[in-house]
């Protein structure tokens, strides 16, 4: 019995003024666990900072793009607040870390009489920003709501905090015009050989590709819509908010887009290919264009609505955008807390990348966080679990999964098995192969560690010790 109470002594482990219980025969190097990212846990919904833009942090940031100049991350985002009409304009947040975000401001203060009178929009949708030689793009849409009647414009500066000179449209499109693409949600990227394109479209026709004049910063082919890289059988559904990563490692271009409504059943979407043009395909072979009932859902879902145990959760957990930092990668969405579905606020998530090439994300928002070994005994225990399907894009809750010494679960049905970073969960007639990372728990407040990852069939899992 002394053994025992020896062997299940228990410590207390202090990190970042948080402390929480360990066994010591499962003790983890405290280097790796991230630090409180704040003083307090913050709360999702806070009236207060209604009209004190200096506190907004990452409230109302809706379809966030990113790009890193030097060591500041920047985000454009769409005109979005709650309790009264947004400030026009393009909103802009930087930080240094990712984690701790500072309203700087907004690009423009009304939309251009050109984009006005083709659009009828007054406020700016969902920019992209990149740099292309020594200038900075801004992409931006203005659009009726509901209508393909859209407006792609660009503006440019020589510092990216401007002051920024808009060059004009660079994709329109109106209801009745022959058409079908929807000219708003765009993003610029280049390819492996350099050359540079743009991804845009939403609902409607579909999520398209045109290549771009790094001279002008607009279209090669102004004739053309371009070509189509995804829809969904039934449109009205929606499918919005494309964006492409190239992986040097895997030689796939990730086309992201996102699936359903932004304020409830939002949830990203990843298909790949090894060319830019596509045809992009998901962890089962079916291709983002496929219309047919088979395959009324494509695409491997990486996040969706989610809710952990003790906490409401969040919804509209989608318009995403990839990026890529040194040897990190990074995905940010927008994600609407259950407790009020008004407030929009930004998110960033660690990826992980399968041992087949796909990208999966931390179930916790990043907190700087680094890499963490792990043996069997770090393992043991009970975790949260979630698991994404396909066709259910209603928010999930976890459920509890017990790990057992021998990896055994604690119902019997199922095991799993830890070789270096990878643990492979078998449930049922389900097999998990995850990565296991470390994270800041947001719910509990305290660190933990975390898996994501796939099944055999691509339904994604999040999990994180309690």
């Amino acid at each position: 019995m002394k053994k025992m109470m020896v062997w299940m002594a228990l410590l207390i482990v202090a990190v970042g003024g948080v402390f929480f219980w360990q066994t010591t025969s499962a003790s983890i190097d405290e280097s790796a666990l991230p630090q409180a990212p704040f003083e307090q846990k913050v709360e999702d919904v806070t009236p207060d900072v209604l009209n004190k833009e200096s506190e907004w942090t990452t409230n109302f940031t809706h379809d966030g793009a990113i790009f890193k100049d030097g060591d500041t991350y920047y985000v454009f985002s769409t005109d979005y607040m709650v309790g009264s009409p947004p400030t026009p304009g393009i909103q802009i947040r930087k930080s240094t870390d990712l984690i701790h975000w500072e309203f700087v401001g907004r690009v423009f203060d009304q939309v251009s009489e050109e984009a006005f009178a083709w659009a009828g929009g007054n406020t700016f949708w969902a920019p992209a920003i990149t740099k292309i030689g020594d200038r900075f793009h801004l992409y931006y849409s203005v659009s009726g709501v509901g209508s393909r009647t859209s407006y792609i414009g660009l503006a440019t500066a020589s510092t990216i905090e401007g002051p920024w000179e808009d060059e004009g449209a660079v994709v329109t499109s109106k209801d009745g015009d022959g058409g079908v693409a929807n000219a708003i949600d765009p993003h610029v990227t280049q390819d492996a050989s350099g050359k540079w394109w743009m991804t845009y479209g939403s609902y409607f026709g579909g999520v398209f590709l045109t290549e771009i004049d790094p001279g002008t910063g607009k279209r090669v082919d102004e004739s053309s819509e371009g070509t189509l890289l995804a829809k969904r059988k039934d449109m009205s559904m929606g499918i919005e908010g494309p964006e492409i990563l190239y992986n040097d490692e895997t030689g796939y271009y990730y086309l992201m887009v996102s699936y359903g409504w932004l304020e409830d059943t939002y949830n990203v979407r990843i298909g790949r290919s090894k060319s830019i043009a596509g045809p992009y395909v998901d962890s089962r072979g079916r291709d983002l264009r496929d219309e047919s009932d088979e395959s009324f859902d494509t695409g491997v879902k990486i996040v969706g609505s989610y809710r952990f145990e003790g906490d409401d959760g969040y919804v509209g957990t989608g318009h995403s955008a990839f990026l890529q930092d040194g040897t990190d990668t990074f995905v940010l969405h927008q994600a609407r807390p259950s407790e009020d579905i008004y407030w929009s606020q930004l998110h960033v998530r660690k990826v992980y990348w399968t041992k087949d090439g796909w990208p999966v994300v931390s179930p916790e928002r990043y907190a700087g966080e680094g890499d963490v070994e792990v043996d069997d005994a770090h393992l043991v225990g009970d975790w949260d679990v979630i698991t994404f399907p396909r066709f259910d894009d209603g928010q999930q809750a976890s459920s509890t999964l017990t790990l057992k010494r021998g990896g055994k679960l604690e119902n019997g049905d199922g095991s799993w098995r830890l070789n270096g970073s990878v643990l492979e969960v078998e449930v049922g007639q389900e097999t998990y192969e995850t990565q296991v990372g470390a994270a800041w728990d947001w719910e509990n407040w305290r660190p933990t560690i975390i898996f994501t990852g796939l099944s055999e069939d691509g339904t994604a899992v999040w999990g994180k010790k309690q």
